[in-house]
């Protein structure tokens, strides 16, 4: 009678662990949509797997020895001159030997693969994206195209593309789950990032550092679509009246509370992510002095060389 209790209760806590495992469906990380992505869910669910080997026998025992060698089990075996055992203490020993093994060669070798600075093998030129930070939101600036758009980006499917990150304010962090690679945006620095979407989509990205007020409404959309979408997507874009110089910029740069809304330039000021990186690092940038047009605040910044 007792087995049969014990086997329905461990028949009902595998029930609720998989109740409760069955919403890992929805959780970003683990639907990814590029190699970059599935490159790290794969390191995640390995270091989990790693670790559940430590863990479960760890919950088993405390369960089995209680019931095997209470006072009360009369058929248990009882041996008061036992001491030592080799085969428990090679277990003890060569497991998280094995375990720590494993991990640090994953943790070395996935380190140097998934470097956001490296760029992704393709036969197709990135796209070329320059990110800046803002209160409380995203600004696009695509060189090649000299347009811009405010929390949303666009891009080919199956095309690498090639992000350069800073901020015009408190640090923050760029992050598209689905695609992999959490990296900071800092001010008077420059990061890198590089991505790929191999399956169209809307993606979400996300700001997991937390930079006040309107951190919770200080998301964005990545569009993942076919080459042709992204010509037609450029063109539309540039039909907006609306374009990026330095005064419309100082505007948008102003905190804002609330989600703001999509909006698109149809052209944008030369350089003005160099001028972004300058006001507060003005050893950054291709060119050394301040745009003309306006000012350029001299804080001292952190010697970070640009990588072009």
């Amino acid at each position: 009678m007792k087995r049969k209790k014990y086997f329905v209760f461990f028949g009902l806590s595998c029930l609720c662990a998989v109740t409760f495992l069955g919403g890992c469906s929805t959780i970003l990380l683990f639907n990814p949509k590029g190699p970059i992505g599935e490159s790290e869910r794969f390191v995640i669910i390995a270091a989990i797997a790693l670790m559940l080997i430590v863990i479960i026998p760890v919950f088993i025992m405390a369960f089995w020895f209680p019931l095997t060698y209470r006072a009360s089990n009369t058929k248990s075996t009882y041996m008061p001159k036992w001491s030592s055992s080799a085969k428990i203490d090679f277990l003890m020993w060569g497991v998280p030997i094995a375990i720590v093994t494993v991990l640090a060669i994953l943790a070395w070798t996935r380190t140097h693969s998934l470097d956001p600075y490296k760029p992704i093998p393709s036969v197709h030129k990135p796209i070329n994206v320059e990110v800046v930070c803002l209160d409380w939101k995203w600004l696009f600036i695509y060189p090649d195209q000299n347009i811009a758009t405010v929390n949303q980006i666009t891009f080919p499917v199956n095309v690498p593309v090639s992000f350069k990150i800073t901020s015009d304010t408190v640090m923050a962090s760029f992050f598209i789950p689905q695609l992999g690679s959490q990296i900071y945006a800092m001010a008077g620095m420059q990061t890198r990032l590089h991505l790929l979407a191999y399956k169209p989509g809307t993606y979400a990205g996300q700001n997991q550092q937390f930079t006040g007020r309107g951190f919770a409404d200080m998301h964005f959309q990545a569009n993942a679509v076919s080459s042709e979408e992204f010509q037609s997507w450029v063109e539309k874009v540039r039909q907006s009246p609306k374009k990026l110089d330095l005064e419309r910029y100082d505007k948008l740069a102003k905190p804002s509370v609330g989600y703001h809304p999509v909006t698109y330039f149809s052209s944008v000021k030369p350089d003005l992510f160099e001028y972004i990186l300058r006001k507060f690092n003005p050893t950054m940038g291709k060119n050394p002095g301040p745009m003309s047009g306006g000012s350029v605040s001299t804080h001292a910044g952190t010697d970070v060389s640009e990588e072009n």
